[in-house]
Protein backbone atom coordinates (compact mmCIF):
# COMPACT_ATOMS: atom_id res chain seq x y z
CA UNK A 1 0.00 0.00 0.00
CA UNK A 2 2.36 2.22 -1.27
CA UNK A 3 1.78 6.17 -1.06
CA UNK A 4 4.82 7.57 -1.25
CA UNK A 5 5.25 11.31 -3.15
CA UNK A 6 6.91 9.76 -6.38
CA UNK A 7 4.44 7.21 -6.87
CA UNK A 8 2.55 8.40 -9.72
CA UNK A 9 -0.93 5.96 -10.01
CA UNK A 10 -4.36 7.18 -9.70
CA UNK A 11 -4.37 3.89 -7.51
CA UNK A 12 -1.40 5.63 -5.06
CA UNK A 13 -2.39 9.05 -5.55
CA UNK A 14 -5.68 8.24 -3.84
CA UNK A 15 -3.81 6.75 -0.65
CA UNK A 16 -1.96 9.80 -0.55
CA UNK A 17 -5.12 11.18 -0.21
CA UNK A 18 -6.18 9.08 2.54
CA UNK A 19 -3.03 9.35 4.49
CA UNK A 20 -3.23 13.52 4.87
CA UNK A 21 -5.90 12.74 7.96
CA UNK A 22 -3.28 11.29 10.00
CA UNK A 23 -0.82 13.64 8.41
CA UNK A 24 -2.66 16.53 9.86
CA UNK A 25 -2.63 15.00 12.99
CA UNK A 26 0.16 15.80 16.08
CA UNK A 27 2.14 12.73 17.50
CA UNK A 28 0.31 12.49 20.80
CA UNK A 29 -2.82 12.01 18.59
CA UNK A 30 -1.98 9.59 15.99
CA UNK A 31 -0.02 7.51 19.29
CA UNK A 32 -3.54 7.36 20.57
CA UNK A 33 -5.43 6.34 17.72
CA UNK A 34 -2.73 3.90 16.83
CA UNK A 35 -3.04 2.06 20.33
CA UNK A 36 -7.15 2.39 20.47
CA UNK A 37 -6.88 0.29 17.41
CA UNK A 38 -4.66 -2.21 18.56
CA UNK A 39 -6.85 -2.73 21.04
CA UNK A 40 -10.06 -3.29 18.78
CA UNK A 41 -7.83 -5.60 16.77
CA UNK A 42 -7.05 -7.92 19.83
CA UNK A 43 -8.39 -11.52 19.39
CA UNK A 44 -9.64 -11.45 15.84
CA UNK A 45 -8.11 -12.41 12.63
CA UNK A 46 -8.34 -9.77 10.06
CA UNK A 47 -8.72 -9.39 6.35
CA UNK A 48 -5.66 -7.08 4.68
CA UNK A 49 -8.89 -5.62 3.00
CA UNK A 50 -10.13 -4.21 5.63
CA UNK A 51 -11.17 -0.67 5.83
CA UNK A 52 -9.69 0.07 9.74
CA UNK A 53 -6.60 -2.48 8.86
CA UNK A 54 -6.05 0.05 5.88
CA UNK A 55 -6.73 2.81 7.86
CA UNK A 56 -4.00 1.35 10.49
CA UNK A 57 -1.44 1.05 7.94
CA UNK A 58 -1.53 4.31 6.70
CA UNK A 59 -1.21 5.68 10.12
CA UNK A 60 1.60 2.83 10.80
CA UNK A 61 3.65 4.01 8.34
CA UNK A 62 3.68 7.68 9.53
CA UNK A 63 3.81 6.48 13.04
CA UNK A 64 7.18 5.01 11.22
CA UNK A 65 8.22 8.13 9.76
CA UNK A 66 7.90 9.94 13.19
CA UNK A 67 9.49 7.31 15.39
CA UNK A 68 6.14 7.68 17.82
CA UNK A 69 6.61 3.87 18.98
CA UNK A 70 9.97 5.22 20.08
CA UNK A 71 8.59 8.31 21.98
CA UNK A 72 6.43 6.21 23.89
CA UNK A 73 3.62 8.99 24.18
CA UNK A 74 0.68 6.00 24.22
CA UNK A 75 0.87 2.69 26.04
CA UNK A 76 -0.17 0.11 23.50
CA UNK A 77 -2.51 -2.83 25.02
CA UNK A 78 -0.49 -4.78 27.16
CA UNK A 79 -1.24 -7.86 24.84
CA UNK A 80 1.32 -6.88 22.27
CA UNK A 81 5.26 -7.35 23.15
CA UNK A 82 7.29 -4.99 21.28
CA UNK A 83 8.44 -6.05 17.95
CA UNK A 84 12.00 -6.86 17.39
CA UNK A 85 12.21 -5.73 14.13
CA UNK A 86 10.98 -1.61 14.42
CA UNK A 87 10.39 -1.85 18.60
CA UNK A 88 6.67 -1.18 17.46
CA UNK A 89 3.54 -3.65 18.81
CA UNK A 90 3.51 -7.09 17.56
CA UNK A 91 1.27 -7.28 14.72
CA UNK A 92 1.89 -9.96 12.15
CA UNK A 93 0.78 -10.17 8.20
CA UNK A 94 0.48 -14.16 7.07
CA UNK A 95 0.71 -13.84 3.49
CA UNK A 96 0.82 -16.71 0.24
CA UNK A 97 4.76 -16.43 1.14
CA UNK A 98 4.63 -17.31 4.73
CA UNK A 99 6.87 -20.39 3.80
CA UNK A 100 9.35 -19.87 3.46
CA UNK A 101 9.38 -16.20 4.45
CA UNK A 102 7.58 -15.72 7.70
CA UNK A 103 4.94 -13.24 9.16
CA UNK A 104 5.52 -10.17 8.06
CA UNK A 105 5.54 -6.61 10.62
CA UNK A 106 2.44 -4.46 9.52
CA UNK A 107 4.61 -1.56 10.68
CA UNK A 108 7.99 -1.66 9.14
CA UNK A 109 7.35 -4.73 6.74
CA UNK A 110 10.13 -6.46 7.93
CA UNK A 111 9.99 -10.18 8.72
CA UNK A 112 8.67 -10.27 11.88
CA UNK A 113 8.43 -13.87 12.31
CA UNK A 114 11.08 -16.11 11.13
CA UNK A 115 9.10 -19.31 9.51
CA UNK A 116 11.23 -21.57 11.97
CA UNK A 117 9.85 -19.41 15.11
CA UNK A 118 6.42 -19.72 13.92
CA UNK A 119 4.80 -21.99 16.74
CA UNK A 120 6.00 -25.60 16.04
CA UNK A 121 2.08 -26.83 16.00
CA UNK A 122 1.32 -24.90 12.78
CA UNK A 123 4.70 -24.71 11.02
CA UNK A 124 3.67 -27.88 9.42
CA UNK A 125 0.10 -26.81 7.94
CA UNK A 126 1.64 -23.37 6.51
CA UNK A 127 4.13 -25.26 4.61
CA UNK A 128 1.94 -27.70 3.10
CA UNK A 129 -0.25 -25.06 2.90
CA UNK A 130 2.35 -22.21 1.05
CA UNK A 131 3.55 -24.74 -1.14
CA UNK A 132 0.16 -25.74 -2.52
CA UNK A 133 -0.45 -22.14 -3.01
CA UNK A 134 2.76 -20.95 -4.94
CA UNK A 135 2.70 -23.16 -8.35
CA UNK A 136 -0.87 -22.26 -8.29
CA UNK A 137 0.25 -18.12 -8.12
CA UNK A 138 3.11 -18.68 -10.52
CA UNK A 139 0.53 -19.27 -13.70
CA UNK A 140 0.01 -15.46 -13.73
CA UNK A 141 4.02 -15.40 -14.24
CA UNK A 142 4.23 -18.16 -17.07
CA UNK A 143 6.64 -17.19 -19.97
CA UNK A 144 5.42 -17.87 -23.29
CA UNK A 145 7.36 -20.61 -23.59
CA UNK A 146 5.60 -22.10 -20.45
CA UNK A 147 1.85 -20.85 -21.93
CA UNK A 148 2.46 -23.21 -25.35
CA UNK A 149 2.78 -26.09 -23.24
CA UNK A 150 -0.74 -25.53 -22.25
CA UNK A 151 -4.12 -26.11 -24.80
CA UNK A 152 -6.20 -22.81 -23.32
CA UNK A 153 -3.87 -20.64 -21.43
CA UNK A 154 -6.94 -18.47 -20.36
CA UNK A 155 -8.69 -22.02 -19.28
CA UNK A 156 -5.36 -22.45 -16.86
CA UNK A 157 -5.21 -18.89 -15.83
CA UNK A 158 -9.31 -18.79 -14.36
CA UNK A 159 -8.74 -22.31 -13.24
CA UNK A 160 -5.74 -20.91 -11.04
CA UNK A 161 -7.82 -17.99 -9.73
CA UNK A 162 -10.36 -20.34 -8.72
CA UNK A 163 -7.99 -22.58 -6.64
CA UNK A 164 -6.50 -19.70 -5.25
CA UNK A 165 -9.48 -18.46 -3.83
CA UNK A 166 -10.45 -22.13 -2.27
CA UNK A 167 -6.66 -21.62 -0.12
CA UNK A 168 -7.44 -18.01 0.30
CA UNK A 169 -10.55 -18.95 2.03
CA UNK A 170 -8.65 -21.87 4.10
CA UNK A 171 -5.99 -19.19 4.98
CA UNK A 172 -8.34 -17.23 6.40
CA UNK A 173 -10.87 -19.34 8.16
CA UNK A 174 -8.50 -22.04 9.27
CA UNK A 175 -5.42 -21.40 9.65
CA UNK A 176 -5.04 -17.52 10.43
CA UNK A 177 -7.45 -18.15 13.51
CA UNK A 178 -4.99 -20.46 14.95
CA UNK A 179 -2.58 -18.33 15.36
CA UNK A 180 -4.74 -16.52 17.72
CA UNK A 181 -3.48 -19.18 20.30
CA UNK A 182 -0.06 -17.76 20.04
CA UNK A 183 -0.13 -13.81 19.30
CA UNK A 184 -3.09 -11.19 20.46
CA UNK A 185 -4.21 -10.28 16.48
CA UNK A 186 -3.68 -11.52 12.86
CA UNK A 187 -3.88 -10.22 9.62
CA UNK A 188 -4.31 -12.05 6.54
CA UNK A 189 -3.76 -11.84 2.90
CA UNK A 190 -7.42 -12.21 0.85
CA UNK A 191 -6.27 -11.21 -2.48
CA UNK A 192 -4.33 -12.38 -5.31
CA UNK A 193 -3.64 -9.08 -7.59
CA UNK A 194 -1.95 -11.17 -10.23
CA UNK A 195 -4.36 -13.92 -10.15
CA UNK A 196 -7.28 -11.00 -10.20
CA UNK A 197 -8.60 -12.61 -7.31
CA UNK A 198 -10.28 -10.21 -5.22
CA UNK A 199 -11.21 -9.76 -1.45
CA UNK A 200 -14.89 -9.99 -2.43
CA UNK A 201 -14.22 -13.27 -3.96
CA UNK A 202 -12.73 -14.72 -1.01
CA UNK A 203 -15.96 -15.67 1.34
CA UNK A 204 -15.21 -17.76 4.29
CA UNK A 205 -18.06 -19.95 5.36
Amino acid sequence: MAFEPESTSALDSLWLEYARVFQDWDDLTLARWLAQTLGQFEGRAWRLSHPLVGAYRLAAKIAQDRQIWFKHLATPPAAYPESACCRAPFLPLVTRDVYPEGLICQHCNEILVAFMDVPEDLRGDFEIWSKQYQPIHEVAHWDDRQRRQVANYDSAYEKAAQQAEGLLIQLGSVLAPRLLDHFPAIIWEDQDECLEVRPEDVKPA
